[in-house]
């Protein structure tokens, strides 16, 4: 598995601000972050696998709606987290 509890934790622990804040925006978009470079990375070396694409747009898709809900909620978290995981807007 690409992806152990002990990764996880650890982006919990860097985003979310504890290991056991599982829920808060920012972890949540910093795991999707994390499986989305994971998943382009099969794509690019996998092209047939239209599954594997089709996943990572579905995956794309929802990190941006959740990008959107935390720009809306509080604008300062989302020019953090943009700025912290290097994604631009």
């Amino acid at each position: 598995m690409y992806l152990t509890a002990e990764r996880k934790q650890e982006i919990f622990k860097t985003h979310g601000g504890s290991e056991k804040n599982t829920g808060s925006a920012e972890s949540q978009i910093a795991l999707f972050t994390e499986r989305i470079l994971h998943l382009s990375e099969h794509v690019k070396a996998n092209k047939h696998d239209q599954f594997t694409q089709r996943s990572l747009v579905r995956l794309v898709g929802k990190r941006r709606k959740m990008l959107d809900y935390l720009k809306e909620r509080d604008i300062e978290r989302y020019r953090a987290i943009l700025q912290k995981l290097k994604l631009r807007k």
